[in-house]
């Protein structure tokens, strides 16, 4: 072996804009038929509380039902056939916000039985991250939220951070908020993957 030094790691992007969403996926329910509609909107901030104008979001959901559209999902052929399930969307270069129109997911089952409360699964790419971050959406007020396994793993205090709430109609769809903190004070709790 050369004694050649190792190459200097490179963080991500930015280069969504124009190389991943320029044909965004924002519409996760084009027919309408898999659900409650809902939209969420948002925004992705860095530690220093500024606005990133060019990160990307990935959100990867289950129906009404509480059904994934993926193989494993034993239930994945009573899914609407409209229904993606998968959206990826750029935040905006002016005002560093994000837009996903989809349906409220169901309760999901997960590990001995327990059941996972009403979630969208999100990535988030953006420039300075070496990898990209995982994190869950979950909706304020959810009943199923106290039961869920993912959620109650969480320090109560840091659970607010991954709660959507109520921002109002949208279209007449129930909008939800969810607002992306990178670092600091109010940051986003982000889970191994």
């Amino acid at each position: 072996m050369s004694g050649l030094p190792q190459t200097p790691s490179q963080t991500v992007g930015p280069f969504f804009h124009y190389a991943l969403t320029e044909q965004a996926v924002d519409r996760l329910d084009p027919d309408g038929r898999a659900g409650e509609p809902i939209v969420v909107v948002g925004t992705v901030r860095d530690g220093a509380g500024e606005l990133v104008r060019d990160a990307m979001i990935e959100v990867w959901q289950a129906d009404g039902g509480g059904r994934y559209r993926h193989p494993a999902d034993g239930r994945a052929a009573d899914v609407p056939s409209a229904f993606i399930g998968f959206g990826r969307v750029a935040t905006g270069k002016q005002d560093g916000a994000y837009r996903v129109s989809t349906v409220m997911p169901g309760t999901v089952p997960g590990r001995d039985g327990s059941v996972q409360a009403p979630h969208l699964n999100v990535q988030v790419f953006a420039r300075g991250l070496l990898r990209h971050l995982h994190t869950r959406i979950y909706f304020e007020g959810a009943t199923a939220n106290d039961a869920d396994p993912v959620l109650a793993s969480v320090p109560e205090a840091r659970r607010r951070t991954l709660l959507a709430r109520a921002d109002g109609t949208e279209d007449g769809q129930a909008r939800y908020r969810f607002d992306l903190v990178l670092q600091g004070a109010d940051e986003t709790v982000f889970f191994d993957a």
